[in-house]
């Protein structure tokens, strides 16, 4: 009897090779062959589940967006919408080897995106509904000296740079979460 093949699970080993290899070299030296060369398959079997680089791009950057999600779910339940806010952006921020991946994967999509704008769309559309996950919180405060969605815009900048900063080992890990923390208390007031 044929054993039962996880497609999902196929294309995230080739997802997971395709992450390895973008940090290691950046999405530009990236191709199906050598994907298929890091997970250890044929080529032939990264293109029977991804057509095209961009499309194996896309599928790895919702990837990464979904792990974030799943880690800052599985996070001990927070109590306010500050707590909420401070585990998803502790979630994005590069403090371990997973994030720190992800993070260069999603700075390489971003670079690639820049001259490839047809693929920047998924990255939009994430970035979109994170900015509407955090003013959403904000305005669960009841906080009325901010524009939610500009403090939502600025958090995510904010951690965006202190993920550079982390990346290129500029910065601490306890000063980005300081930094992080200083915000939210400007926003959310003292835990």
């Amino acid at each position: 009897m044929p054993r039962k093949v996880d497609h999902r699970e196929r294309r995230e080993l080739l997802a997971d090779a395709l992450m390895r290899l973008a940090a290691a070299r950046g999405l530009e030296e990236v191709s199906l062959r050598h994907v298929a060369a890091e997970a250890g398959v044929s080529t032939g079997m990264v293109q029977h589940y991804f057509r095209t680089k961009d499309e194996m791009m896309t599928f790895a950057l919702g990837m990464v967006m979904d792990r974030i999600s799943e880690r800052s779910q599985a996070a001990a339940a927070p109590v306010t919408p500050r707590e909420l806010v401070r585990g998803l952006l502790l979630q994005v921020l590069p403090l371990d080897e997973t994030r720190r991946l992800e993070n260069h994967v999603v700075l390489a999509f971003l670079a690639y995106a820049a001259v490839k704008p047809s693929i920047a769309s998924g990255l939009r559309e994430a970035a979109a509904e994170m900015r509407r996950f955090l003013a959403d919180q904000l305005r669960a405060t009841g906080v009325d000296s901010v524009d939610p969605e500009r403090a939502a815009a600025g958090l995510l900048a904010l951690v965006d740079g202190l993920g550079l900063q982390l990346l290129s080992r500029q910065y601490a890990e306890e000063d980005a979460v300081a930094a992080l923390d200083a915000q939210l208390t400007l926003l959310f007031g003292r835990p």
